[in-house]
């Protein structure tokens, strides 16, 4: 899971989307959230939820760069939102096995 983390920090975005993910990730919900984005049903794991989450964030970010017109700006900040929420508590729950 540690690898999920770097591989977090190593996207790079404009630093105005993800100010306002950061703030939001303040009030991030799992279970309001989650499903919303990657659809009903038995939430999946921290990790399993963090990765499928990267894969349509980076969707979303072609769509951005490439201009497409069926990009959702709310939709990009609110998977950043989810991101970031998941990852926090992917780390507390790290840092709480290895004390």
């Amino acid at each position: 899971m540690q690898d999920l983390i770097s591989m977090l920090h190593a996207i790079r975005r404009p630093p105005l989307l993800m100010r306002a993910a950061r703030i939001g990730a303040e009030d991030y919900r799992r279970a309001v959230h989650l499903p919303r984005l990657l659809g009903y049903g038995i939430l999946p794991r921290h990790g399993s939820a963090l990765l499928k989450l990267m894969e349509i964030e980076a969707d979303l970010n072609t769509q951005r760069t490439g201009g497409d017109t069926s990009y959702s700006l709310i939709r990009h900040v609110d998977v950043l939102i989810a991101m970031l929420g998941e990852a926090r508590v992917l780390q507390a729950s790290q840092a709480a096995c290895v004390t």
